[in-house]
């Protein structure tokens, strides 16, 4: 009931093996910077040589070069494949685009082939973004950050210490600190998945009318998969969330098991 894959299908997603040995599917959180610190490769190296931390100009990373000119861009949607990258030969498939007024704070970070980082968004390592993830204005990626294939971290989100599986998106003004957003996830508008009690105390989980211990001070939220959560919504430290529930607006959400197919009023 409480193992990883109750809450999420991890059959062909190359970092399934995070989950590995967890019984208990928060038992992920303490692991995650470790995890990223051995997958990572890092692919901003060159760009930080150039500009420092802030990227004064627009590049990209194609076929494993650096490219400054030469290339174009048409906006649409990154997590469609809509967001197309070109030159005089046609398309250029897998282009990642770092936008000038970006900040790239370390070299522990691995962009994938077609993501995008908007001006204004600020990362820090160690973090791997996904293919075809965008990385909106504004974004605060703090670190031990592992983001999936096509997701979106938009706009004022800030991200820590989390794992977005593929299809996960947090679209606007959202926070998502020592959590779990599984495949086709969203959060609504101002949605925050708060992490720490007001009382700083290790987070329990009431399971069957049973508090559950979880031996963690700072714990958001593990949400499954196609989980939507309403605007402005807030998921108090310790709430797990089944595959396919719908958190309704502007509620504060019980540090409790919620199972699939919930409707949290």
């Amino acid at each position: 009931m409480l193992s990883p894959e109750s809450f999420f299908s991890l059959e062909g997603w190359e970092y399934r093996d995070v989950f590995e040995g967890c019984e208990k599917v928060w038992e992920v959180l303490p692991r995650i910077k470790s995890y990223v610190q051995g997958k990572i490769q890092p692919n901003v190296n060159e760009i930080r040589r150039e500009f420092g931390a802030t990227v004064a100009r627009t590049c990209v990373i194609w076929e494993g070069r650096l490219l400054f000119d030469g290339f174009n861009i048409k906006l649409g949607d990154v997590t469609k494949k809509k967001f197309v990258v070109s030159n005089g030969q046609g398309p250029m498939e897998g282009a990642t685009v770092i936008f000038a007024g970006a900040s790239l704070m370390d070299d522990e970070i691995e962009l994938r082939p077609g993501a995008v980082i908007e001006p204004g968004a600020l990362i820090k390592g160690p973090t791997i973004i996904g293919e075809y993830t965008d990385v909106r204005q504004g974004a605060y990626l703090r670190g031990s950050c592992l983001i999936g294939s096509q997701c979106v971290v938009g706009h004022t989100t800030e991200v820590k210490n989390s794992i977005m599986l593929p299809g996960a998106k947090a679209g606007h003004f959202a926070y998502i600190g020592d959590s779990v957003l599984g495949r086709d996830s969203n959060l609504g508008a101002g949605t925050k998945l708060a992490n720490l009690k007001i009382k700083g105390k290790e987070v329990f989980v009431k399971v069957d009318n049973e508090r559950v211990g979880t031996g963690l001070r700072k714990f958001g939220a593990i949400l499954g998969d196609c989980v939507q959560t309403g605007c402005n919504s807030v998921t108090n430290p310790g709430t797990v969330v089944g595959p396919n529930s719908l958190i309704c607006p502007c509620i504060s959400v019980l540090p409790a098991y919620h199972p699939p197919r919930s409707v949290i009023r």
